[in-house]
This record gives C-alpha cells, structure tokens and sequence, in this order.
C-alpha cells in the first residue's frame, strides 16, 4: 500500500459485497485497492441466515474468512482506513482517506452499505439484530410462533404482516401514531386476528438483547417475544453524492441491472443500491459488479 497507489479499481467498502467483487477481479489479474472502515451495518446480529452453507454462522466470521480468500489473489490490497473524498480524473478517480491517502483507480465501485437510523426508543439498538429485528427471512424462522409485534405503519407494516402471518399468529402492529391503512387493509388484518395498537411507544424491556415486553408513552405494557421494526436509513457514504450519482426514490444508489451507476465508471452494490438486504444478495451483487468493471477494463484495453 506505501509503495502503491494507482490501481485498476477502487472498491470503498470490504465487507460481503465489496469481497465479493474483489475475488472476481482478482481471479481476473485487476489491480484492487479495497478500503473498509470496519462498519458493517449486520454487527449488532449475531447469527446470519438464509445464505446457503452460511446458515446460522456469525456474520464477522463469515467475512473473515472471505477476506482471507481475498487477500490470496497477489493483485488484491486491503486498506483499513476511511475513504472521505473522491475527484473525477481524465483517466478515472482519486481517493483521498481519512488518514491522508491518496489512491488513484480507473474504476470506483460502492460497496459501503447503508447506515441505520434508530428511533428515540430505550433500549431499541441494544436489541437490534437480535431480537428486533428487521427481515422475515433472515431472522423470522427462528422467531416462529411467537407473539410477534411490527413496529410500522400502512404499506409496509401491511405488507410485513402478510409475510410473518406464515410464522405466527400472534401478531401485533405498532403504529406509533394514528394508523394509516386503507379499509381493505384493515378489513383483512382483523380477518387474520392482527390486532393494532396506536401509542407511542418509548422502551423496549430485555435481556441481552432479548425482548421480553414494550412500554408505551401511558407507561402500559405489552408482552413479545419479537419485534419487527421498519426504521429509517441513510448512506454509509457521501462520496456518490459529491459525484453526482443518481438516487431513487428509496434512497438507494440507482443502479442498472450490471450494477453501473448513473455516473460512468462508478458502479454500486450490496445494500447501499437495494431495499433486499441479505448477505446472500450483497455477495451476488457483488459479483456482478466485478465481473461487470473486469469486463469494461478488458474491453478498453483490448
């Protein structure tokens, strides 16, 4: 890394995504310089799920090890530092890092993940991936037949409901205001005995990290072994910003089906360009876009 700084891509971020499009690149002979700043957004959860051979293992250790296959591939280099800056060059981007780095690369992918923004609720991030939690198919089997609460309201809170209803019966929605369903919607989550509570909620009660109860803002309570919670997000990352790269309504990088952003040699995957947050996905994003930047280099070189 001291003796180098020019490289075919840059990839900022090094966890499932960004390994993912290193091995492809690396197995290909690109110059890779991955930099991570050791944040992933799955930390707090202690298990991973759903990710065939992987299922059930501890997220670090899943990246771990695929760091180390990484990192066999001679023209691979890992850098665990913050990327803070990047400039459009003539002949592609420079990188500028937190401790003063300066890196160059023909090729920029994203694969900084997404950051997650918690609610004003005691104890609700002590919790977080373990037993509130925010996806039915990472975490919900392991919550089957529980007395579940959801933590949103309208469309999504709806559509969450319909998918945990195949694990629980005990379902609760927390709307946390005045709740905002269409009559259909209220029609068919009283046929499917889906009760809705509107209070604001403040406390979740556990312990380590296992809900045991919430407590609304009258102090009442209710008993849940789990809680669903749709919660708020920003990007892990202001450089696609500064760059100019599109977003969607969603707050996703937008990204075409080769995971090209709309800012030409600046590609994105994993969460930071997706609502389908799952190891699994961010690992085939991942290989898409570096089977994708491999081929765009090889093309301009051939």
């Amino acid at each position: 890394m001291e003796k180098e700084n020019k490289f075919d891509v840059i990839i900022i971020g090094g966890s499932y995504a960004g390994l993912s499009a290193a091995m492809s690149l690396g197995r290909s002979l690109k110059k890779v310089l991955i930099i991570d700043s050791g944040k992933p957004c799955n930390r707090y959860t202690p298990h991973s799920h759903n990710f065939i051979t992987h299922d059930g293992a501890v997220p670090k250790e899943i990246a771990l090890k695929a760091k180390q296959q990484v990192l066999k591939y001679d023209t691979v280099q890992f850098c665990e530092d913050t990327a803070l800056e990047a400039r459009k060059m003539n002949a592609g981007f420079e990188i500028t890092t937190k401790t003063g780095k300066i890196v160059t690369g023909k090729k920029l992918l994203f694969a900084t993940g997404v950051k997650d923004l918690f609610p004003d609720v005691k104890n609700f991030e002590e919790c977080w991936g373990k037993s509130v939690i925010h996806c039915p198919y990472c975490h919900g089997y392991e919550f089957k037949g529980k007395k579940t609460a959801i933590l949103s309201n309208g469309e999504r809170a709806f559509h969450v409901a319909a998918l945990v209803r195949n694990l629980t019966e005990e379902i609760t929605i927390l709307t946390n205001g005045i709740p905002d369903f269409k009559e259909e919607q209220f029609v068919r989550l009283k046929k499917n005995k889906i009760q809705i509570i509107d209070k604001e909620l403040v406390e979740v009660v556990h312990e380590n990290g296992a809900v045991n109860a919430v407590i609304f803002s009258d102090r009442s309570k209710e008993f849940f072994d789990t809680v669903y919670a749709s919660i708020p997000f920003k990007q892990h990352s202001d450089i696609p910003h500064s760059l100019g790269c599109e977003f969607t309504e969603t707050k996703h990088i937008k990204v075409d089906m080769f995971q090209k952003t709309t800012v030409p040699g600046v590609f994105a995957c994993g969460d930071n360009s997706s609502p389908m947050r799952s190891v699994s996905y961010a690992v085939a994003t991942g290989g898409i876009a570096g089977s994708m930047i491999n081929n765009e280099l090889t093309m301009e070189g051939f």
